[in-house]
């Protein structure tokens, strides 16, 4: 008679009722990190755990949390920080679908919401506690009605981000309150020195370490490619993408990244007012507004989510098949989190980055030497980018108009004077020092970007336009494209816009 052959989970300690209930939620293999850490969890060692986005992660710390909390079920046994309200959410989910048959009770503390109803939660002894530092800190240094004498498990999820030096005053707070014997686990997509490094957090001398060994920084299931542009046509160089890219693929799920909170917003109006169904995701938003808005995107009411990089690292939604850059990440590795929405768990996926031609090939060569990969070039129409290049734009001014009149700005100000108020903070004060860092910023900013013109010629971005992808672009059409696109602006903008036509079944997208 054969031996039956043994669940992988279970070869790598964790106990029946845990491999039963994986099974029900369709776990069968698992993954290099779950493989490589879990039984040293289980052994009580301390974790520093690396490996790309999509490969398992968060059931990699949370399964072995688990199984020791049924062995001592007791009130705030485990701590997971995290940097993002919509991370911490679904790795909330995660603990509450695996440990489901023995009554796992998560409590979720990232602002956004009443902090006294998040203070009840505290109070209503949770198992599992994650949180968002700047929130947690605020409850531990304004009441006393829960502590975290029982804790037994530090996770700190997403360790590159949250050990940078961004949020080490409220680290330090938390870490003033939790108790010196315990078990820390540190996870991210990348292994950084300073995790080991950490003064705040301490880590074990018998601590375990393990990296994903790679030299391709994205998944192989990955495809990745570029979209040149002029100056003034990245809009329509995107709802054209976006519209061919519907055509073939109808139901999928479509995420959609820019830089800042205004033109996340004013990008969902535009796109909207065109008939192209989207939410959007960003920091200005309500915490209940995010939710919902994520919660539409995950079970397919809407399947175009614009975001901005709050919604870059940890979250997985498995029907993402497009990942689309419509401004560039400021940095490589917000690259590779970004385009990690997709092609997970082994599936397929395809992410397409607006460039503008000669000026962002400087991005393009960062990032292909990050990533180890070159991007090919994705095909599209340019006489429709032409064609709808009025249409586009003349709902785009539509948009910041009504945008204007919903006093975003202004919605913007009274958020940032209410988190300095929470601080403790003078509003009037920080915000003459606000302005004076934007000023600063913005003056740093075009510093760099003639830096980055004189130097076009002479670094990596001149290596690349000897590539054979970009020997036969002629960057004379693309100054002439600017020049008549320029054009048509200046001639529109001395007359009175007439409203397009928006019943186009082109661009009817849901």
């Amino acid at each position: 008679m054969l031996k039956r052959e043994e669940n992988p989970f279970q070869a790598l300690g964790l106990k029946s009722w845990l491999v039963k209930q994986l099974k029900k939620l369709g776990l069968k293999e698992t993954t290099p990190i779950q493989q490589n850490c879990i039984p040293s969890i289980l052994e009580g060692k301390d974790c520093i755990g690396a490996a790309k986005t999509g490969s398992g992660k968060t059931f990699a710390f949370a399964l072995p949390i688990l199984q020791k909390l049924s062995e001592e079920p007791v009130s705030h046994f485990a701590l997971v920080l995290t940097p993002t309200h919509e991370l911490a959410y679904q790795i909330s989910e995660q603990f509450l679908v695996a440990g489901q048959p023995m009554g796992i009770k998560v409590c979720v503390v990232s602002g956004g919401t009443d902090q006294i109803v998040e203070a009840q939660k505290l109070m209503q002894r949770p198992h599992v506690v994650v949180a968002m530092p700047g929130r947690l800190a605020d409850h531990l240094t304004g009441c006393k009605t829960f502590s975290f004498d029982n804790l037994k498990f530090l996770v700190v999820d997403e360790a590159d981000r949250m050990l940078n030096g961004d949020f080490d005053e409220s680290l330090e707070i938390i870490e003033n309150n939790l108790p010196k014997s315990r078990q820390n686990l540190y996870f991210s997509a990348t292994m950084k020195d300073f995790i080991k490094e950490s003064s705040i957090f301490p880590i074990g001398k018998e601590c375990f370490e393990w990296s994903q060994e790679s030299q391709v920084a994205t998944v192989e299931t990955l495809d990745q490619r570029y979209l040149l542009c002029a100056n003034y046509d990245r809009d329509m160089v995107l709802v054209e993408a976006l519209r061919k890219y519907r055509e073939d693929n109808e139901s999928a799920n479509v995420m959609i990244f820019t830089n800042t909170k205004k033109y996340c917003q004013l990008l969902s109006m535009t796109l909207n007012n065109m008939g192209i169904e989207n939410v959007c995701l960003h920091g200005f938003m309500r915490q209940k507004e995010r939710v919902a808005a994520l919660n539409r995107f995950k079970s397919k009411l809407v399947r175009t989510l614009i975001a901005t990089d709050v919604a870059a690292r940890g979250l997985d939604i498995q029907s993402v098949q497009l990942v689309m850059n419509h401004h560039l990440p400021r940095t490589p590795k917000e690259y590779i989190h970004r385009v990690g929405r997709t092609a997970r768990a082994g599936r397929k996926g395809i992410a397409i980055s607006i460039f503008r031609f000669p000026r962002d090939l400087e991005m393009l060569a960062q990032i292909e030497n990050a990533i180890n990969t070159k991007l090919t070039e994705h095909p599209i129409d340019q006489r429709m980018v032409e064609r709808i290049f009025m249409q586009v734009n003349v709902t785009r001014r539509e948009s910041e108009i009504q945008l204007d009149n919903n006093d975003f700005d202004e919605r913007a100000q009274n958020y940032r004077r209410k988190q300095w108020i929470l601080e403790g903070k003078d509003p009037d004060e920080m915000e003459n020092l606000y302005k004076k860092k934007q000023k600063d910023k913005i003056r740093e900013l075009k510093r760099q970007r003639k830096e980055r013109l004189k130097s076009l010629e002479s670094n990596e971005a001149s290596t690349l336009r000897q590539d054979e992808r970009f020997k036969i672009v002629d960057k004379e059409k693309f100054q002439r494209v600017n020049k008549k696109l320029k054009t048509k602006l200046n001639e529109k903008s001395s007359s009175k816009l007439k409203k397009p036509e928006k019943t186009d079944k082109r661009f009817q997208i849901s």
